[in-house]
């Protein structure tokens, strides 16, 4: 559940959405799109008052802290994770020994993942192994299907990859079920029975409201907020939850945000509480973040298939820096953090504050150079693809069909 940074929205499409509070004259976000205009990407904090979710501050944080006993996540502390909605409910289901559980999702929409799917899934393994709670994982295959020119069997073959990809990251698989959309409705009575009561829950005016729907869009599409909602209800997944309802948190790029408002309007109906989320800024493409990162040009991403010689590569010829146009210059000057992508990758993928901190400064007053800076990037990078790749090599047929299989999970009610 992650957004794509993009440079071209139909105009048209953009003044209609314009009164749904998701764009304005510099920023454009909706669940397939991201636009903007600045070179230091969306402004967030228009953002949080547009959907009306509340900003990540201190309070929260010492708060996560005192009730876990644990550190809180580098993405939390640096404003990776930046909005939520009802965490505090999630810390107190937590504080009082109630059980709740994790959703998350992924939409296959390429063989390989790239580093920007990788992130909230990095955070989402943090949460479950925080919190010791089971986790879902929706692949919203049939979303792809309906949205991209793309053949069932080549978005099934996706799936199975991206599957790959995710279970190297190191899920628990007595904690975790993944499960793809295009088969699991078929497994699931519960599951389909909660989606067209979602379905009658909404009216037509109200998702082409919230997606920016019109009279030529295919009926697919129009019905497909329900499927991404009805994870989000326990009794889904009656192998798992035993017919209970449950709390739900949600990590997920706030670009998908409108999924959820419509759930958390939905879920009081149907006897459930609103889903929590939490929301996570968007990653980056190697050329800046005004520009686009797409699945058809390899150079605006690293893929987590890519090879070391491929990451050295794509970092020195294309993340854009922000650093001046000779040494003399930057020496004098210093580099810009803010539209630098090698600093940028690094706030995500150098855990070690003291240490960015430090590179946050040398580069600022022209110590560090631009290729310097990059050189730290892709020795920290590379040995995360490379022990990505090992661990996807080991994962088998049998490894997938386990996590994928409606089963049990290890926690206690």
């Amino acid at each position: 559940m992650s957004g794509e940074i993009i440079n071209n929205v139909d105009d048209v499409k953009l003044n209609e959405q314009k009164d749904n509070g998701i764009a304005d004259d510099d920023d454009f976000v909706d669940p397939w799109n991201v636009v903007s205009k600045s070179e230091t990407g969306v402004d967030y904090d228009k953002l949080i008052k547009k959907f009306g979710s509340s900003k990540i501050d201190e309070e929260l944080l010492d708060r996560f802290e005192k009730v876990t006993g644990k550190k809180v996540h580098h993405f939390l502390r640096r404003g990776i994770v930046f909005s939520h909605r009802d965490m505090h409910s999630i810390l107190n289901q937590y504080e009082a020994g109630k059980p709740f559980y994790l959703y998350t999702g992924r939409g296959p929409s390429s063989h390989s993942m790239h580093l920007g799917h990788l992130i909230p899934f990095m955070f989402c393994k943090w949460l479950q192994d925080v919190f010791d709670v089971p986790l879902v994982i929706q692949m919203t295959d049939d979303e792809k299907f309906l949205w991209k020119d793309l053949k069932m069997e080549e978005v099934q073959k996706m799936t199975k990859e991206n599957i790959k990809d995710i279970i190297a990251i190191g899920f628990d698989v007595e904690k975790t079920f993944i499960f793809s959309n295009l088969t699991y409705l078929g497994q699931c009575p519960e599951f389909y029975q909660n989606m067209v009561k979602i379905q009658r829950s909404v009216t037509f005016n109200q998702v082409k409201g919230i997606f920016g729907f019109d009279d030529s869009t295919v009926i697919g599409k129009v019905a497909f907020p329900s499927v991404q909602a009805t994870p989000a209800l326990s009794t889904s997944f009656p192998h798992i939850f035993k017919g209970k309802k449950l709390p739900c948190l949600i990590p997920c790029a706030i670009d998908q945000d409108p999924y959820f408002r419509m759930t958390r309007d939905v879920a009081p109906r149907l006897g459930f509480q609103k889903p929590a989320l939490l929301h996570s800024i968007f990653f980056p493409a190697l050329q800046g973040a005004k520009t686009k990162m797409s699945a058809s040009d390899p150079n605006t991403t690293i893929y987590l298939c890519d090879t070391a010689k491929q990451v050295k590569n794509k970092i020195n010829k294309h993340a854009f820096s922000g650093g001046q146009n000779t040494v003399e210059e930057h020496r004098k000057l210093g580099g810009n953090c803010d539209v630098d992508i090698s600093y940028q990758y690094l706030t995500f993928l150098l855990e070690d504050d003291d240490r960015l901190e430090q590179i946050r400064r040398d580069y600022t007053s022209g110590a560090l150079l631009t290729g310097e800076l990059k050189k730290i990037l892709i020795e920290t990078l590379t040995p995360i693809i490379t022990q990505h790749q090992e661990r996807k090599a080991k994962i088998t047929d049998e490894l997938i069909t386990q996590f994928m299989t409606p089963r049990g999970l290890a926690f206690k009610f």
